[in-house]
């Protein structure tokens, strides 16, 4: 076996990142407190240079590496740019966040970094194994980062939570590969779509219960209906920072390990998968709208409002075609930012010395930055849904693929729910603009998070008058 055979070139970018983050993690233990900065600095720089590298290793082709274990495609190429330019923006905004409460650590920026690393690999796995450690790096980061600000018991019992429910679903999401294991002979998932579509019999009957345990574990991870409920204690407990990461960026990971394991890998078992995914999906959609509804705080109402968007992305995925694929693809890319965009201006708005995650605490903003409620308006009228955001055109393609396989009903409900939807995001556009200021004083924050804030809200403005750019970059992955 030589390093050519195992074609480890298409792995640079990943190689380079790993190899940042332990010269970071070195490097942050010889730091003095007052230049932390450099951290940050080298965190931002290794993530510039692995998009470089990225977009110097496109391929129109599929490249296997490492005895197959690793495989790079379109698919791939464009999920890790996303994951790389949201997380960059996640450090960003979190910057000036940490510093104001004292935890402006290495740590999390290590620890973030690693997550990443995580991210990108489940992305390109073409192996249980390599897919399952992918998954555990990331999942292992999230919840030290959840209880990264240790004198906030919020956060430790929200860490706690999470790393318990997380551990379950590993556990049947490993159970689940075990039993595609036994039955099938191999952690290929190529091999493993083979045995599928020849099983017969009480062999069959084992790879759909193997797929059961699976899209459980699947749906954990999402956030799904009814695996949701260590979501919206995570968000809430949190540092806004880490909500930004966990909220944003590994929604595109979870994304690729459903079609993986799903699509590549259990394809023959679609007509079984379809049934399990419609009835999350429904779900998904009326206790993620209905519950929101209820919620005072932002940071909550944020987490059933990703239960939600998840029912769109699944609905998209049990269309079954390619266009179904592309749309569910574009709904999470365009998610991720809009996602990202809302903590953003959480993050703003909490310069104050105190934690700005209540709806009341963005009363008369318009008042106060004029420009940062336009921003903020364009958040949530992309999330609900309304032209010209992004956020309609991504709805729009769903519910087309969804009809397309004769799923009306699907699609009518969708609508419904998403109708109910805008009830909570117009609530905040009122209170905004409509509410007079109980803090009258100007925001103060760093240019750099001004022009990274304006760009994530006029990316939404300018993608949604102009969507075909990221459609037909998604549409080309699965064509």
């Amino acid at each position: 076996m030589t390093l050519e055979s195992l074609n480890i070139a298409i792995a640079l970018p990943e190689m380079f990142l790993l190899a940042m983050t332990c010269l970071i993690l070195v490097v942050d233990v010889y730091l003095p407190s007052d230049k932390r900065n450099l951290t940050y600095v080298l965190a931002q720089f290794s993530l510039i240079i692995t998009l470089v590298l990225l977009l110097g290793n496109q391929t129109d082709t599929r490249v296997l590496a490492f005895n197959d274990l690793f495989v790079q495609d379109a698919m791939a190429d464009a999920l890790k740019l996303f994951i790389v330019i949201i997380s960059f923006g996640v450090f960003v905004y979190s910057r000036e966040y940490l510093q104001a409460r004292n935890i402006f650590k290495g740590e999390f920026y290590v620890l973030s970094l690693f997550s990443i690393v995580g991210m990108m690999l489940m992305v390109s796995a073409n192996n249980l194994l390599m897919l399952y450690l992918g998954l555990e790096l990331l999942s292992l980061c999230l919840y030290a980062l959840v209880a990264f600000n240790r004198d906030d018991g919020n956060a430790s019992e929200a860490a706690m939570k999470y790393f318990v429910l997380g551990a379950i679903a590993s556990g049947m999401l490993l159970y689940g590969m075990s039993i595609l294991y036994g039955l099938s002979g191999s952690l290929q998932l190529s091999e493993i779509a083979q045995a599928v579509t020849q099983a017969e019999g009480a062999q069959n009957i084992g790879m759909i219960f193997a797929l059961v345990f699976i899209v459980v574990a699947l749906a954990f991870k999402l956030g799904a209906v009814p695996f949701h409920m260590w979501m919206p204690d995570v968000y809430h407990g949190s540092p806004t920072a880490v909500t930004a990461l966990i909220g944003t960026a590994p929604k595109l990971a979870g994304f690729a390990m459903i079609m993986r394991l799903l699509v590549e890998a259990l394809g023959g078992l679609q007509a079984d998968w379809q049934q399990m995914i419609i009835i999350l999906a429904i779900l998904s959609l009326a206790v993620g709208n209905i519950i929101a509804i209820a919620q005072s705080n932002l940071k909550r109402m944020l987490a059933y409002s990703t239960i939600s968007h998840v029912g769109f992305i699944l609905l998209g995925i049990l269309a079954g075609t390619a266009e179904g694929y592309s749309s569910a693809m574009f709904y999470t890319i365009s998610y991720a930012m809009m996602s990202l965009g809302g903590f953003g201006v959480i993050m703003l708005m909490a310069r104050q010395g105190f934690e700005a995650d209540n709806i009341s605490d963005l009363t008369g903003l318009n008042q106060r930055s004029p420009w940062f409620a336009f921003i903020m308006m364009i958040l949530m009228l992309s999330m609900a849904g309304v032209p010209p955001t992004v956020g309609f055109w991504a709805k729009l393609a769903v519910l087309s693929a969804v009809v397309d396989v004769n799923l009306v009903w699907m699609a009518i409900i969708a609508v419904f729910f998403s109708i109910i939807g805008i009830f909570y995001y117009l609530r905040i556009i009122k209170v905004m603009y409509f509410d007079d200021a109980v803090e009258t004083r100007p925001l103060e924050c760093g240019r750099d998070m001004q022009i990274a804030l304006s760009t994530n809200g006029l990316a939404i403005l300018a993608l949604g008058l102009y969507p075909a750019a990221l459609m037909s970059l998604c549409v080309s992955v699965f064509n």
